[in-house]
């Protein structure tokens, strides 16, 4: 639905890596999240998606879409980023208090990227 709009790519980034390091620990779960994402954050506008991050409504997520050209979204795992990740990313957003699987956050995320082209093309999807 988006594609009206904008190129919409996703990429699901897990790794062997990360799903053993999960298994042991926050330490080496942020670790492994790190060494796969951090060669990615030279491609574009990056914004971490985390608990630690500002929870916002639909209109101010609109305005991070506006006027990029390349936006890299980062999904964290259960025990979030590493704070030098999130120093790395240009924003930090929270979707929710809640933790949630990646398929349903990655769900949500689309949703609101899609809501957020609505709202910057003066669609009515988003009333």
């Amino acid at each position: 639905m988006s594609s009206r709009f904008a190129k919409i790519e996703v990429h699901s980034l897990f790794n062997k890596q990360i799903s053993k390091a999960q298994t042991i620990g926050e330490v080496e779960s942020q670790k492994a999240y790190n060494e796969l994402y951090i060669p990615k954050l030279s491609t574009g506008y990056n914004i971490a998606l985390d608990v630690l991050g500002k929870q916002i409504d639909s209109f101010k997520f609109s305005t991070l879409l506006e006027d990029k050209t390349t936006i890299n979204f980062f999904i964290g795992g259960a025990y979030g980023f590493d704070r030098n990740f999130l120093k790395k990313c240009d924003r930090t957003v929270s979707l929710s208090q809640l933790t949630m699987a990646h398929k349903v956050a990655n769900l949500v995320l689309c949703e609101q990227v899609f809501r957020s082209l609505c709202i910057l093309n003066n669609h009515p999807y988003h009333k």
